[in-house]
């Protein structure tokens, strides 16, 4: 008999969606899963969805306590030798389980990732899936991992150990958690594997998502998941020069997030945690002048230039635009 795949569904006010999530678990050819979903404390029709699926569903309801605290709670209701993981506005294809199980059995590895695709709904009602996102096969994935690279959660496959063996999901986290997880599983010793092939999809609605509705605490929240792994490496000793440096990289790319949204201490302060991190780090940027300046002046004074000169550009844009609109207001040609 095929060993049995544990089907996680966290879910909280998700009743748009809901019954298509459970209903893609329904209809993989794989024959050996379990489905569970836990109502994260509900307040829309999402607890009565799951009621009407019977003994379909594996469900328990609770207070809101949050995604992860509901992914650690399913966790512990499985049986299942593998662990999917699929959040409840996302949905899979029907091979996609079947695949990735026999991928892992035949690589002899501990999770397996695909490829996936991003299904937008647009304000007017209109939906589209937007081209297939290969993550590929990465030669380090933990380095990868820490320079923030990333794949949905749904294209992923856990065996049930590997999962055991990580730290779970921090409950403490409300954005980013995705990365904390997977990064807890690699550093716990876990194979991970790419398998070709879209059988995952991801939803998106409008221009908002968790980043650009508090951006602020994206970056806080990535920065936690940094130094959670630093740490971690640090007391397992795995700490490397080539970790070092991926972790300084994820520090530039979230120094110029803060600059962009105009969080200039933060920006202050993760450029000098690049250089605490790894003294030697060098951006490899693609505008030459950049790549000049950087190797006359360094890194610290060449962030400098830069961020003088892009803090420049803003002034002058915005003086540019407030006469604009006062020609405009005087009716006056410009």
């Amino acid at each position: 008999m095929s060993k049995l795949v544990s089907v996680i569904i966290p879910c909280f006010n998700a009743e748009r969606w809901l019954a298509e999530a459970i209903d893609s678990c329904l209809q993989q050819t794989y024959p050996n899963i379990e489905i569970i979903v836990i109502d994260d404390g509900s307040t829309d029709n999402s607890l009565e969805i799951i009621k009407s699926y019977g003994n379909k569903v594996i469900w328990k309801s609770l207070p809101h306590k949050g995604g992860n605290h509901a992914r650690n709670l399913a966790l512990a209701l499985s049986k299942g030798d593998y662990i999917q993981y699929l959040d409840a506005d996302d949905y899979i294809l029907p091979e996609k389980i079947e695949r990735q199980v026999h991928f892992l059995e035949n690589m002899g590895a501990d999770v397996v990732y695909g490829d996936w695709r991003y299904k937008y709904h647009l304000p007017d009602g209109t939906t589209y899936l937007d081209k297939i996102q290969i993550p590929g096969e990465q030669v380090d994935i933990l380095e990868s991992l820490l320079a923030n690279w990333w794949t949905a959660v749904a294209s992923l496959l856990y065996t049930r150990a590997a999962v055991e063996k990580s730290d779970g999901w921090d409950e403490e986290l409300a954005v980013a958690q995705d990365r904390d997880f997977f990064l807890s599983v690699v550093i716990n010793g876990a194979k991970v594997v790419y398998q070709p092939g879209c059988y995952s999809v991801y939803r998106r609605y409008g221009n908002i998502t968790v980043s650009s509705s508090s951006k602020s605490r994206w970056i806080q929240s990535h920065n936690i998941v940094l130094k959670k792994a630093e740490k971690k490496l640090l007391q397992l000793n795995k700490l490397s020069n080539k970790y070092r440096c991926a972790i300084a990289q994820c520090y530039f790319d979230l120094a110029r997030e803060a600059l962009k949204h105009e969080y200039y201490e933060l920006y202050l302060k993760f450029i000098e945690e690049v250089l605490i991190t790894y003294p030697d780090f060098r951006k490899k940027s693609r505008k030459a002048i950049y790549n000049f300046v950087q190797h006359i002046c360094g890194f610290r004074q060449c962030e400098r230039i830069a961020c003088y000169v892009l803090l420049t550009r803003k002034f002058i844009s915005s003086i540019v635009d407030n006469w604009s609109n006062q020609q405009r207001k005087l009716g006056l040609p410009f």
